[in-house]
């Protein structure tokens, strides 16, 4: 039982041991301990500022990203309606240019095939006119081979010409 029951002698020297222990690592282990600490409290609570600081400079970064591309977006799509444009303007142009080449095109035929049948009804009307006279002259000389039949050829005028001129 004298395990259980320290003896005053006993607790005096854990008392003394203690306290001389106490004193020695206060004064010198628990102010470089508490330094430490400090200095450790103060390092974090510098990293947690940096942290902050980084945060905020991020968000600012972050937004002007923002900006930055909603602007390029801006001036993509300006650049695209401007090409568009663009391209509209040539296709009309090069379609009204093709429409008015297709009427020059168009009215040049017509000329040239109006210049055409008018050539071609004057060469038929010539066609025609010889082959009157060719055929005329092939009945008048077959009939004035025969003086009976230009006697009743030369009767048969004179009795239209008394006709036409009554």
């Amino acid at each position: 039982m004298n395990l259980v029951t320290p003896e005053l002698g006993l607790i005096f020297w854990q008392l003394l041991v203690f306290l001389v222990v106490f004193l020695v690592l206060r004064s010198k282990a628990w102010k470089p301990i508490i330094a430490g600490l400090k200095a450790r409290e103060e390092g974090i609570d510098k990293a947690l500022q940096a942290a902050k600081d980084a945060e905020s400079r991020m968000q600012e970064l972050n937004n002007q990203n923002e900006q930055l591309l909603a602007q390029a977006r801006k001036e993509r799509d300006g650049i695209l309606k401007d090409a568009r444009d663009a391209a509209q303007k040539l296709v009309d142009e090069a379609r009204g240019e093709a429409r008015k080449k297709a009427d020059e095109d168009l009215a040049k035929a017509r000329t040239e095939i109006a210049t055409e049948k008018a050539a071609a009804m004057a060469e038929i009307k010539n066609l025609v006119a010889e082959l009157s006279i060719s055929v005329t002259e092939k009945v008048l000389r077959s009939k004035l081979d025969n003086p009976a039949a230009q006697n009743q050829l030369v009767n048969h005028y004179l009795t239209d010409l008394k006709v036409g001129s009554n």
